[in-house]
């Protein structure tokens, strides 16, 4: 059996926070490490941009995969304009697009396999979740066992993120000497703006709250 640092992930890959700390601590699990991304008509074309410059200075491969058909599929806020993105009183946001975590990861399979992995990385997280059932645990582990199955092959999905608040991912990036690059080159903004975004949309304020609540708890550690 191979030892996990002599084989090859491959990493779903936005370019945002979470994927890109996923994308460093692949790099520190594995002897070979590709990242795929998809096009799935998202607002802004910024985001694959961005996901391919940091591939490219990480020196890792990177693959985009055309999934336009999602927005045929399930129209939202994340792919169409005149949607606005919103979250109502115990309703998933408007950003949700149905099976989108499932879609991306059965395709980033079939893709891993054809590159001779069978680790895929994924920055799904059920601690934060805004109540997308495609980012529980149980969802992933399901998948796990369906995709080994349908391809009769040994895929691992790891989610390192996915019991880990946002606060706690960012401790990770720091960890793995990622914080300030994560900080400053990620996208993670849903109007399209690097590094600490709009402050106002939902992905900002939540990226802003754990890295402050970060901050706050380092900088007490250091003052002891």
């Amino acid at each position: 059996m191979m030892k996990m640092s002599e084989e090859k992930a491959v990493v779903v890959f936005s370019g945002g926070q979470d994927s890109t700390t996923c994308l460093f601590w692949a790099k520190k699990q594995f002897g070979e490490v590709e990242t795929v991304t998809f096009d799935y008509g998202q607002r802004h074309r910024r985001e694959i941009e961005v996901a391919q410059a940091i591939a490219a200075e990480l020196g890792v491969r990177h693959t985009v995969l055309d999934m336009s058909l999602l927005g045929q599929l399930a129209p939202n806020a994340l792919t169409r304009r005149d949607i606005a993105i919103e979250q109502k009183e115990g309703e998933l946001p408007t950003t949700f697009v149905d099976g989108r975590n499932l879609l991306f990861l059965s395709f980033a399979a079939v893709f891993a396999k054809q590159r001779g992995a069978r680790h895929l990385v994924t920055g799904v997280c059920e601690t934060d979740f805004s109540g997308y059932p495609d980012c529980r645990d149980v969802f992933i582990k399901s998948l796990n066992v369906t995709l080994n199955l349908a391809m009769d092959y040994e895929f691992v999905i790891h989610t390192p993120l996915m019991w880990l608040t946002k606060a706690e991912t960012w401790k990770l990036a720091d960890e793995l000497g990622a914080l300030e690059f994560i900080r400053t080159k990620t996208l993670t903004c849903y109007n399209g703006i690097i590094a600490d975004g709009c402050g106002e949309c939902p992905a900002c304020v939540l990226r802003k709250r754990g890295l402050d609540e970060y901050l706050r708890e380092k900088a007490g550690v250091e003052a002891q």
